[in-house]
C-alpha cells in the first residue's frame, strides 16, 4: 500500500508510486465514488473509478482540475471495449459536470523508464540527510551548472571512500527534486544533471 493507499492490482500500485513521486499531487483518493449510467441494454449500471487525483494549489500544474482515473491493463479492454467505451463516456461526462477531467492509464503510460527511476529513488526520500552536505553538493552544482553524478562527486572529493559516501546524497537530492535530471531516461552515474537555482 504505497503511502497508505489500497490497490487492487500491481499496475495500480505502480500508478500510486508515480503519484507519490509527483510533487504537484496533493491528495489521491482510491475508489472515491460510485455513480450510475445507462448501458447499451437500457439498464442502469454502476461504475467506481479507481481514483481521484487532486493537485496542490500552490504549484503550477498544466491542468489544475482534479483528475478521475481508471487504471487498467490493456488486455482488460479486449473483447469488452464497447462496454468500456460507454463507461468511459459516462465517467467523462460525470467528471466534466464537476469541473474535473477523466483519464484512463494503462501499462503503456505507467510501466516506463520513469517508473524504474521512481522505484529506485523513492527510498532515498526516507533516508535522513545532512543539510550541510546537501547544501555543499547543491552549491557546487550551482557553481558548475551542469554535470553528471560521477563528475559532480569527483569535483567534491578525490578519494573513493568519500565519493562513495556522496552517492546516496545525490540520489536523495534527485528524489527530492532539488537537482534537475531527465528521469524519463535510465538513471546512471553518467546521467546529465543541472542546477535548479536561477
Amino acid at each position: 500500500m504505497p503511502d497508505g493507499n489500497r490497490y487492487e492490482s500491481a499496475l495500480e500500485r505502480d500508478f500510486m508510486l508515480l503519484l507519490q513521486f509527483d510533487p504537484a499531487v496533493d491528495i489521491y483518493t482510491p475508489q472515491p465514488l460510485t455513480f450510475s449510467f445507462r448501458g447499451s441494454d437500457g439498464q442502469l449500471h454502476k461504475y467506481t473509478p479507481d481514483g481521484l487525483v487532486e493537485w496542490r494549489v500552490d504549484l503550477q500544474v498544466h491542468d489544475p482540475r482534479p483528475m478521475l482515473v481508471e487504471v487498467k491493463y490493456r488486455e482488460a479492454f479486449q473483447g469488452d471495449w464497447r462496454a468500456w467505451r460507454l463507461r468511459s463516456r459516462a465517467a467523462r461526462e460525470y467528471a466534466e459536470d464537476r469541473g474535473w477531467i477523466y483519464k484512463i492509464f494503462t501499462e503503456r503510460e505507467i510501466r516506463t523508464c520513469f517508473l524504474d527511476n521512481v522505484r529506485f529513488l523513492l527510498p532515498y526520500r526516507r533516508r535522513a540527510g545532512s543539510h550541510e552536505i546537501e547544501a555543499w553538493v547543491l552549491d557546487k552544482l550551482n557553481e558548475i551548472k551542469e554535470s553528471t553524478p560521477q563528475a559532480l562527486i569527483e569535483t567534491l572529493y578525490q578519494d573513493r571512500w568519500n565519493q562513495a559516501a556522496l552517492i546516496p546524497v545525490v540520489w536523495r537530492l534527485l528524489a527530492e527534486r532539488s537537482i534537475g535530471c531527465d528521469l524519463t531516461e535510465a538513471l546512471t552515474m553518467q546521467s546529465p544533471l543541472w542546477t535548479l537555482r536561477g
